[in-house]
């Protein structure tokens, strides 16, 4: 039960962070929110350790866990932060979310790989309804975009004709977004399986620790790229004023998620956890309504596809036999279903 409270918990935590971002990408750049985010990751996670008393565990921290964690926080808050902002810099996180979320299937491919977990039939299904539902969402007509209005004989537009052809409020670079999408759910599916190599004999308050090492390595790493490139120093000086909040507040909402997330992988399978952060879908179109609602791609299709992602990943998750006695399936079904990998 905590573990689920846990995995809930971070998928808010981290469609809030998705909304903050989304706004702040729309005039800041990447960089921008790569400088400001991972500190303030930090700041948060050393504020947790000192309130806690973990501070004091450092050094009974396993060697062996803090290489885990501190190539956890290159390759999650680095690699996977930034693609995921580039993603939703180009297509916004509606489209790209679905995309994004594929990272279960990269993690239960690495868990059957690495780990020599088994992978039934039915999770292979799993597999293919999640990358349906991301191609239901890459389907969502985006209407059409006029460069210049129809005009009458006065030189004027039409009125009927303005109203029927209308460029949307935000035009997606979809090629662009889902290139980025993809490799960001290659970098967030490969983290929760070292996460879960690094923190799983140590108790959830490891999760506090382990926060610090991996943000503490992404900063020390952002803080070298700042001292030896000159054009990276300048693009974040040019951060704006107006778009400091919105990367703070994701700073500080994506810190909270993974928290959430580390404490949930400490006391629970990946099994139950990761299937629950699936809601990150929902949440996430839920505050892209009320942050960005004219940054955003909606449609029938963005929510459809969403739940059948949310369905796959489930499915993906989800032990085999628990599927199986949830619907009563039974006899060849059931050993067809069950056939492992």
């Amino acid at each position: 039960m905590l573990g689920a409270i846990f995995a809930i918990l971070s998928a808010a935590s981290f469609a809030l962070n998705n909304a903050a971002a989304r706004r702040a990408v729309v005039t800041g750049t990447p960089t921008q929110g790569m400088a400001l985010t991972v500190p303030i990751g930090v700041l948060c996670f050393l504020l947790v350790a000192a309130l806690t008393g973990e501070m004091a565990r450092l050094g009974q921290f396993p060697p062996a866990a803090v290489a885990w964690m501190m190539a956890v926080g290159l390759l999650h808050f680095l690699l996977g932060r930034y693609c995921n902002y580039r993603a939703n810099q180009y297509a916004g996180a509606n489209l790209t979310g679905p995309v994004i979320q594929l990272q279960v299937v990269v993690t239960l491919a690495l868990a059957v790989v690495v780990l020599n977990e088994p992978c039934s039939a039915l999770q292979v299904i799993g597999g293919i309804v999640m990358l349906a539902g991301s191609f239901i969402t890459q389907s969502q007509q985006l209407g059409r975009a006029a460069a210049v209005a129809p005009v009458g004989n006065g030189g004027k537009p039409r009125a009927a004709d303005a109203d029927a052809i209308k460029a949307p409020k935000f035009v997606p670079r979809q090629a662009e977004g889902y290139l980025f999408a993809l490799l960001a759910a290659f970098a967030y599916g490969t983290t929760p399986i070292m996460v879960r190599t690094a923190l799983r004999h140590a108790g959830p308050s490891s999760a506090i620790l382990g926060g610090v090492i991996s943000y503490g390595a992404a900063t020390g790493a952002i803080a070298l790229m700042l001292v030896l490139s000159t054009p990276l120093r300048h693009n974040v000086m040019a951060l704006r004023r107006d778009n400091i909040p919105w990367f703070v507040f994701s700073g500080v909402f994506v810190a909270m998620a993974q928290g959430f997330l580390y404490s949930a992988l400490a006391v629970a399978p990946i099994m139950l956890v990761m299937p629950l952060l699936q809601l990150t879908l929902v949440f996430r179109i839920i505050f892209a309504m009320w942050l960005n609602p004219e940054h955003e791609v909606f449609g029938w299709k963005v929510i459809a596809g969403s739940a059948i992602s949310i369905l796959g990943a489930c499915t993906v998750s989800l032990d085999t036999d628990v599927i199986l006695a949830a619907f009563g399936v039974e006899g060849a079904p059931a050993r067809l279903l069950r056939w492992q990998i």
